[in-house]
């Protein structure tokens, strides 16, 4: 059972006998994803899974992830900061801050509708490849609150360019704006 997980993550029998020190960053991100499937589990969850590797072998790992939940019926909980990671690998997207929802949607309608100032901001972050095409930067201002201690209000206030004086006072509720989409925002 062993050998064929290793052979399906792409490692060989060999393997088996090597030291920790001997695999590359890639090969342990295979090594971590089969001792989580030897569990047969239907649900992984996956905390920034590709975020130590290189691009090629990022590439690798998340198509690796695709081939496996398709194999094995699986569900993942993708967490990430790389909303580009996200697009590729998610159906539905949450964005959080200081562990408070922001927004939540389809990823077809989060990346081409999105309403939240952070959602804003982090899809200006993903670089675009075509030099004709120019997304206009949202660079966020000021530090990331104590999240053991956050303001009052909406937590991105102290963040957000668009704030006003209820933000400060009263915490948005989360509110579907239609087809699966919520936002939570004083502004929608």
């Amino acid at each position: 059972m062993v050998v064929n997980l290793l052979r399906k993550v792409g490692l060989k029998p060999e393997h088996l006998t090597r030291y920790p020190h001997e695999f590359s960053g890639g090969q342990r991100q295979r090594i971590s994803i089969a001792r989580a499937l030897i569990l047969k589990p239907k649900v992984l969850v996956a905390d920034e899974p590709v975020s130590a590797l290189d691009v090629s072998i990022r590439a690798q790992i998340l198509n690796l992830l695709v081939d496996l939940q398709k194999d094995f019926d699986l569900s993942y909980l993708f967490v990430s900061h790389d909303l580009s990671v996200i697009k590729y690998m998610c159906e539905r997207v949450m964005v959080m801050y200081l562990g408070r929802i922001l927004e939540v949607a389809p990823k077809n309608i989060l990346f081409s509708n999105y309403q939240h100032p952070y959602t804003t901001a982090l899809i200006s972050a993903i670089p675009v490849p075509a030099v004709r095409e120019k997304r206009q930067r949202v660079v966020l201002q000021g530090d990331v609150p104590n999240p053991s201690k956050p303001p009052s209000g909406c937590k991105f206030h102290t963040r957000c360019q668009y704030k006003f004086d209820l933000c400060e006072k009263e915490e948005p509720l989360l509110k579907n704006i239609g087809e699966g989409h919520s936002v939570a925002c004083h502004l929608r």
